[in-house]
């Protein structure tokens, strides 16, 4: 099993979103295999609190705007990892400290990752 289109779709908006708002290490990793409940996650990093709540705030619009809204949201409030959840796809925007500390690509690095679009960018530190 593989992820959907539509997930793959989700992801790339997500991602484009994330790249607009000069996120870093920007990757996406088809779980559909692993996981039950989700297809796809999406990692990005920021290098403030501010800079998450600003990519989590374009990342809603952007799916807000092709019909997709978040099942839950957590972490909203510290600022430092945000999840949306929209249940084909995993976002998780963490601080880059949060993003290093935890290593989420780590722990699914044997998950096939998911070819972003050439205009989405990578803003390294």
């Amino acid at each position: 099993m593989t992820a959907t289109e539509h997930a793959i779709e989700l992801v790339q908006a997500a991602a484009r979103a994330a790249s607009d708002k000069l996120a870093s290490n920007i990757i996406a990793f088809d779980v559909s295999e692993q996981l039950a409940i989700s297809d796809a996650f999406v990692l990005a990093s920021a290098s403030n609190d501010r800079q998450v709540k600003s990519i989590v705030d374009e990342i809603e619009d952007r799916l807000r705007d092709i019909g997709a809204k978040p099942l839950r949201r957590e972490g909203e409030r510290d600022g430092r990892w945000v999840l949306i959840d929209y249940g084909e796809i995993v976002v998780h925007v963490q601080h880059e400290e949060e993003r290093q500390f935890y290593a989420l690509e780590r722990l699914w690095r044997d998950c096939p990752a998911i070819k972003l679009p050439a205009d989405v960018v990578s803003h390294e530190r």
